[in-house]
């Protein structure tokens, strides 16, 4: 199935919905992207460390889309220190008592830091809803206050990026199937993962009704198609997911020199 596009009032999540597919591309050509790539994440990597900024960028996505795998090719030629991965666990008991958002907030950038979310606060929109860890009556809470509090976040100066990896039925269960029989990927799958799989059209529900309160002028859903990895469209590269409308300048080397 493929994904529909929920409007959210006057806009629409970004995507790729209606155009042709992206022309698959050879491996060398995708390896030399993929390194020019890699060099547009430094500069931009010391551009937000010379400028003191602070951007938090979201992945979400269906299992198996792919969220790991772009984070790791977003992340493979960068500092740890200025580039953070936060993929966290489920709470606790003591956060399950906490304000819902609590959890992600100290995980939030200080300058000069990229932190990247390996999902987010918007499990209460998307797996929590769909498996029933939450009442609807605390999902329609979310979807209310969520516009708010990004809102918030992007006043404090914060660059707020979230991206949506969707993919298809089809490559979905290719990817589940690989993860049970592949012991290099088993690590990769979980109880929740087979529980959630049957469940596709309550996401899809849960996707649309997402978009619609979330997508906001100031933080806006970029749409990836993920089922060909090797596909390079405009701005939906693996390391090019942040290369966002946001702009960056080159900040030029020091006088590099080995005495």
């Amino acid at each position: 199935m493929a994904a529909t596009k929920s409007e959210s009032k006057s806009r629409k999540p970004k995507s790729e919905d209606g155009a042709a597919p992206p022309e698959k591309l050879a491996n060398k050509v995708y390896e030399k992207e993929l390194a020019r790539l890699h060099a547009e994440l430094v500069k931009l990597q010391l551009w937000v460390v010379a400028k003191g900024l602070r951007v938090v960028v979201v992945f979400e996505g269906r299992d198996g889309a792919g969220k790991g795998g772009a984070i790791k090719a977003i992340t493979e030629r960068v500092s740890p220190r200025v580039f953070r991965v936060v993929a966290l666990p489920a709470p606790t008991e003591r956060e399950k008592s906490q304000m819902y958002i609590q959890r992600y907030l100290r995980h939030f950038p200080a300058g000069g830091e990229i932190v990247i979310f390996d999902r987010s606060w918007y499990n209460r929109a998307g797996v929590e809803r769909v498996m029933e860890f939450c009442s609807m009556e605390q999902v329609g809470r979310f979807l209310e206050v969520a516009p708010e509090f990004e809102k918030a976040i992007v006043e404090s100066g914060i660059i707020l990026i979230k991206y949506w990896l969707e993919v298809s039925p089809e490559e979905q269960t290719r990817r589940l199937e690989a993860r049970i029989t592949d012991p290099r990927k088993i690590w990769k799958l979980s109880p929740m993962d087979l529980k959630s799989y049957s469940r596709w059209y309550d996401y899809s529900r849960a996707r649309d009704d997402m978009f619609k309160a979330t997508d906001t002028p100031w933080a806006s859903w970029h749409v990836i198609r993920s089922d060909d990895k090797p596909v390079l469209p405009k701005r939906q590269r693996p390391s090019g997911y942040v290369e966002p409308d946001y702009p960056y300048k080159y900040v030029p080397e020091l006088d590099w020199r080995v005495s």
